[in-house]
């Protein structure tokens, strides 16, 4: 596979006179994890089975690990992996039996069958429960099991459709640590999520949807950054400290009780360093410095106008 996992150009998709997707591009690199995010009825789900050749694009085109999604639907297939929204386990199988199936319909046989079945039991901390129906897995063995089905193929590409929807806190980190590891073996991951907090802590590349259309793309920091409420919180050891670095700093707030100025500024190294260098000029130094940015739900709301949701419709 070569640098790019996923290239798509001017995506289109309605239903009747509704659309869904407007032209969407994206460009995600292999090996990186690739978030999408948008309100309730964005588009999130229609992208996923559009690039997984579930639905047809009405328009614009898609190349996913190097294959066209129009023309090269069994290529796309072969390469990819994908984990829906909701658990695709069958529940009076068997964990165990449950990758077994799937490894027979992809003509996995004999040692190499149970090799694979074996080492994905093992690495999802399956092995104990493997021989228990599946309808007595909790939530967060039942996302494992999934994604392990998922694993059975070993795909180049991974779309997880909110893979964490419903799991406590801890299995959702549990969830996140495997999706790591995915990542350090090569796999690129395509993840969308209604937990902005999972997109922050997991993803490279972060693209927000809205009504159709790609909002604002970049890296979780960049997009935080095109916020406005970022600052600099300065703490000081005395009062007069406090109120000679407030003559100094332009636009600063001053709360006398907890001894610290706010300074508005972009969260950048730059402005930190002129804030800091002007008050050395000054002879004046800071107890304790800390950054504040605005985090990925006022990203959110100020790039959409919505506040989170569920799942889209779609």
């Amino acid at each position: 596979m070569n640098s790019t996992a996923i290239a798509a150009s001017g995506l289109r998709k309605a239903y009747g006179d509704k659309t869904i997707l407007d032209g969407i591009d994206l460009n995600i690199g292999a090996g990186s994890i690739f978030s999408l995010l948008g309100p309730n009825g964005a588009g999130k789900t229609t992208t996923v089975n559009v690039l997984t050749t579930l639905l047809k694009a009405d328009g614009g085109t898609a190349r996913v690990a190097g294959h066209d999604i129009a023309s090269e639907t069994k290529a796309v297939r072969a390469a990819i992996g994908v984990t829906g929204q909701f658990a695709a386990v069958d529940d009076l199988l068997t964990g165990e039996e449950n990758l077994q199936l799937m490894a027979d319909l992809h003509r996995l046989r004999g040692n190499a069958r149970q090799q694979v079945v074996d080492s994905l039991l093992e690495r999802f901390d399956l092995t104990e429960s493997a021989r228990k129906q599946a309808a007595t897995y909790s939530g967060g063995m039942r996302r494992k099991l999934d994604l392990a089905m998922t694993l059975v193929t070993k795909p180049e590409i991974v779309f997880l459709d909110e893979p964490t929807t419903g799991l406590d806190p801890r299995s959702r980190r549990t969830m996140w640590e495997i999706v790591r590891e995915l990542t350090a073996d090569g796999v690129t991951i395509f993840l969308t999520t209604q937990y902005l907090e999972e997109a922050d802590q997991l993803a490279d590349h972060i693209a927000v949807l809205d009504q159709g259309r790609i909002v604002a793309e970049g890296a979780p920091d960049d997009l935080k950054r095109r916020v406005p409420g970022s600052h600099i919180r300065l703490r000081f050891t005395h009062l007069t400290e406090l109120e000679a670095a407030a003559r100094v700093v332009p636009g600063s707030t001053r709360d006398d009780d907890a001894l610290t100025l706010r300074v508005p500024g972009n969260g950048g190294s730059k402005s930190l360093r002129a804030l800091l260098d002007r008050l050395a000029d000054h002879s004046l130094e800071a107890d304790e410095v800390s950054i504040h940015t605005p985090d990925l739900d006022d990203v959110f709301l100020a790039l959409t106008g919505h506040a989170t949701t569920e799942a889209d419709a779609r």
